[in-house]
């Protein structure tokens, strides 16, 4: 008896113990079989594939979940080319379900501008002049965007560039959805726009795209009234 109560003291007095206090040491698994497994860091190798590469590229044709675009139908948006394979001169409208899956309208101007001096700033600066911190610093050649060649480029070709990248400019496709990409390019066209307006040159129509107009939303069509039933009214006995 007296055993039993010494050992339920003892294991009071380890419990009293536990009250969930941080620890510099390692926790104690009791079954370290399913913790400490082989596995693979990214980007390292492996002899087990024919490519040698432990990360695997996504199975050919595979779509993301929100990312099925009808090209044929849609594809300016989507690519900035028209069915001829032309860069196209303005910025088209975005598609049914591009707007239900994201917020329209929106203020391409102001969205621009922050996704600009997010994403490209840091090269061509805040002015489009080509003069930002990495040209500064590491003084990479960055073209500003007042050349006569980038006055001229058409909006498709702009959003191709961003997309998929040129010389020492990586691709955005992924970091910049397509909505913002389009957005960035009417904010660009603002920024030139403004300094040929300061300097008395004439503003191109090529400078001042409209921004693209959502479509109004298909509203359901109203369901016309049933005629009511009528309701019958079962005769009543009269006592006699």
């Amino acid at each position: 008896m007296r055993r039993t109560n010494l050992a339920l003291a003892l294991a009071l007095l380890a419990l009293s113990g536990c009250r969930g206090c941080t620890s510099s040491r390692p926790p104690i698994h009791p079954n370290p079989n399913m913790y400490n497994q082989p596995r693979y860091e990214p980007q390292a190798a492996s002899a087990f594939f024919y490519n040698g590469q432990a990360m695997r590229p996504p199975v050919p044709g595979t779509v993301a979940r929100g990312e099925l675009r009808d090209l044929t139908k849609d594809g300016p948006y989507w690519t900035g080319k028209d069915a001829g394979g032309m860069f196209v001169t303005a910025i088209p409208k975005p598609p049914q379900d591009e707007v239900r899956r994201n917020d329209y309208p929106v203020d391409y101007a102001e969205r621009g501008k922050q996704r600009f001096e997010i994403y490209c700033a840091a090269c061509h600066d805040k002015g489009g002049d080509g003069k930002g911190i990495l040209f500064e610093r590491g003084k990479v050649p960055t073209p500003s965007f007042h050349t006569d060649k980038l006055l001229q480029m058409p909006d498709g070709q702009i959003f191709d560039t961003i997309t998929n990248g040129t010389g020492l400019m990586p691709a955005y496709r992924y970091p910049i959805p397509v909505r913002d990409r389009w957005a960035i390019i009417v904010y660009l066209r603002a920024l030139q726009a403004h300094r040929l307006a300061r300097s008395g040159r004439p503003v191109p129509a090529q400078v001042q795209p409209a921004p693209p107009a959502a479509p109004a939303p298909t509203s359901p069509q109203p369901v016309p009234p049933q005629p009511a039933t009528p309701q019958q009214v079962k005769p009543q006995q009269v006592k006699s």
